[in-house]
């Protein structure tokens, strides 16, 4: 409903063409080669391919638009998270925008990707630039990840073929870093955080 709503909108813009809709970020890729538009407009929390993911592949795949360019994309959020922001950014997508805007703001963000220019949201953007990075390595944040759903360290161990004490070890730093109590903690507060 929402994606149909976002499109009507787009589409009553003069200059501007919702040229396919697709529920699924795995759905980008192809879709994106079949219409070769000038952007990608992307939710961050798609089912089959996250938003960064999708944007990841499309920055790969370098496909063009029909003009010649590539095809940039551009992600919508409701998540004001820096970490997200950081995350889409570094994976090859040319704009982040929260969903609160404006539907001429919204338009007006889509034309300034198509035209080349990178566009954030200014209010995450600060706030961004003070937080920093996350503190997770690459393996404390995929330890986190399967903590999410495993019920246990060992089926954590199980589902990354690491040994309980590992699993035991970077959950413990994860927690050190993060200041959480428990993994059920750190979890949230890395989920929050825009880590996992």
């Amino acid at each position: 409903m929402i994606r149909e709503a976002l499109a009507m909108i787009l589409d009553l813009e003069i200059d501007l063409e919702v040229v396919k809709q697709v529920g699924r970020g795995d759905e980008v890729l192809p879709a994106v080669r079949e219409t070769r538009p000038d952007v990608a407009l992307l939710d961050i929390e798609m089912p089959g391919a996250t938003g960064i993911e999708a944007a990841a592949e499309l920055a790969r795949s370098g496909l063009t638009s029909q003009a010649g360019a590539p095809v940039r994309s551009l992600i919508l959020t409701t998540f004001r998270r820096p970490g997200y922001l950081r995350r889409a950014l570094e994976a090859g997508a040319s704009g982040f925008v929260v969903k609160d805007g404006t539907a001429s703001q919204l338009a007006q963000a889509v034309r300034r990707t198509a035209a080349g220019l990178r566009v954030v949201d200014s209010v995450l953007a600060e706030e961004a630039k003070w937080q920093g990075s996350s503190p997770l390595t690459g393996r404390e944040t995929e330890v986190l990840r399967a903590a999410e759903t495993a019920g246990s360290v060992k089926e954590i161990a199980g589902m990354l073929g690491l040994s309980s004490g590992t699993v035991r070890n970077h959950l413990s730093a994860a927690m050190t870093k993060i200041d959480a109590i428990n993994r059920h903690e750190a979890v949230r507060i890395a989920r929050d955080n825009g880590w996992l």
